[in-house]
């Protein structure tokens, strides 16, 4: 595209937009995760995500000019609420309830978002094509940012000494588990209600697993 494209659609997306744009924005962005998730970026087309829209291809096009433009957005919206909790995790707060705190938000974002948290997963395993300038800047700096949190809990006694990135990465394959391998979950316990019961219960094993290795023994 010429740099006179580039600043038109520039400038269209920073013009206020119109309640029926934003609206129709979010009905492409919802129609899109669907097919995605199912597909995969390659195996997605436009067309697909127009139809599941409910709107035509050109009309779509009016809002994002590429499929790029869609996934892109999807997924950066994706890491937005992502990163949400973990911005949450304060350096005053008692270690014993932030971590409890995340590992319960992790869970709920797992139930709440199963397609959304498949989506990651798929990005992550393709090598992280379109995230990998976002991970690599804002998630690399906040997790260095609640490493030195963990880090100053270690040295002041209040958790035993664990390395942190180790800690998170632990805390993330417990909690996205139940949204990336929910069909295995299906598969291995097929009488299983996978309702609100069932995820109090992946809670509690969850938070008493990792608190119990980091909580000192009186």
């Amino acid at each position: 595209m010429s740099n006179t494209g580039n600043n038109k659609a520039r400038a269209k997306h920073t013009k206020k937009r119109t309640r029926i744009q934003v609206a129709n924005e979010e009905r492409i962005l919802e129609a899109a995760l669907v097919v995605f998730s199912a597909h995969g970026y390659h195996g997605s087309t436009l067309d697909q995500i127009a139809e599941k829209a409910g709107m035509s291809k050109p009309n779509m096009l009016y809002y994002f000019h590429r499929k790029k433009d869609i996934y892109s957005t999807i997924l950066n919206q994706i890491l937005d609420s992502w990163l949400r909790s973990l911005e949450e995790i304060r350096a005053n707060g008692n270690p014993e309830q932030e971590i409890r705190s995340y590992i319960e938000k992790k869970i709920d974002f797992s139930r709440s978002n199963p397609l959304e948290s498949k989506l990651f997963a798929n990005e992550i395993l393709q090598g992280a094509t379109v995230l990998a300038p976002a991970l690599k800047t804002r998630l690399r700096d906040l997790i260095d940012e609640k490493s030195h949190i963990i880090k100053g809990w270690v040295k002041a006694g209040k958790i035993n000494p664990i390395d942190p990135y180790h800690l998170f990465f632990m805390m993330w394959a417990m909690t996205q588990h139940y949204a990336d391998f929910s069909s295995q979950i299906a598969l291995l316990l097929p009488d299983e209600d996978l309702g609100s019961t069932f995820f109090k219960a992946a809670k509690r094993n969850a938070i008493n697993l990792i608190l119990q290795g980091l909580l000192p023994r009186p």
